[in-house]
């Protein structure tokens, strides 16, 4: 079976599976109990990065991130769904602050985790979507520490992104752990995830032993402080202007439509 084809079963598969910070005491998460999990609507929070890209462009992501670069980015058009519904689809954050000073952009925070299931499914339709963003919208990637088997994902993420790795190898990621599983979702060491990174242009030792620097340190606390205040409690979850939380939506599809609503709203304010 094609990479490609594994992939979309993959997302079919866990379409409506979110991922919570409770599961660092649970089994491990894969791709087979994806496939047998069922999550209320209001469970799937949207999300957040550097998004995962199809499977092919996972083949050469290099290629594909310098394609994109020199690809204009798209007008920013009206919202086409039905209007989300505050409490229902979304909650407002008192006193919410964005990831990041906006500097005249509408911020859309992705919490994620590498080994969340649900994360996995939905990171192919996010990147897709995020491709189509306009230039005043500005796509974080928030790798989750929440702790247990979620924190050496998240120091992965973390160092990637201080050695500039996240658009040659998120997606490669996901397809690590949970397609080909050439990486355990638990239970990983630190030479492993270096030794995958190797692969993609990294140092190795380089790579573990920034994974327990300051700089990655820091970066953890960061996020840790923006998922407490934003609410945050599970993964995928997506984040507007540090202002809207993503709760509801039966599908991925109803996730992005009340973000790209939120995004208007925020783009209309300023």
């Amino acid at each position: 079976m094609s990479t490609s084809r594994i992939l979309v079963s993959l997302l079919l598969a866990a379409a409506l599976a979110a991922c919570g910070d409770r599961e660092q005491a649970a089994p491990a998460a894969t791709a087979d109990t994806a496939a047998t999990a069922t999550t209320p609507a209001q469970d799937i929070a949207p999300a957040d990065a550097a998004a995962v890209d199809s499977a092919d462009a996972a083949v050469d992501p290099a290629a594909n991130a310098d394609a994109e670069a020199a690809t204009p980015a798209p007008a920013a058009t009206p919202p086409q769904g039905p209007a989300p519904v505050e409490g229902t689809d979304y909650v407002t954050i008192a006193n919410g602050q964005p990831f990041q000073p906006l500097n005249g952009q509408v911020e859309v925070v992705e919490v994620f985790g590498y080994t969340c299931p649900a994360c996995a499914a939905f990171e192919p339709q996010f990147s897709a979507w995020k491709k189509r963003q306009p230039a005043d919208v500005r796509v974080t990637p928030l790798a989750a520490p929440f702790g247990g088997f979620w924190m050496p994902y998240a120091r992965a993420f973390y160092t990637a992104e201080s050695m500039g790795l996240i658009d040659r190898t998120h997606g490669a990621m996901f397809e690590a752990i949970h397609v080909q599983r050439s990486l355990p979702v638990q239970n990983v060491s630190d030479q492993q995830i270096a030794g995958f990174y190797a692969n993609h242009g990294a140092d190795a030792a380089q790579f573990a032993s920034t994974m327990q620097s300051f700089t990655v340190n820091a970066k953890l606390k960061r996020a840790e402080q923006f998922i407490g205040r934003t609410g945050v409690d599970a993964t995928p979850t997506l984040v507007v202007n540090g202002k809207y939380r993503v709760i509801g939506g039966r599908s991925f599809d109803d996730v992005l439509n009340t973000v790209e609503h939120l995004v208007a709203q925020e783009r209309d304010a300023r």
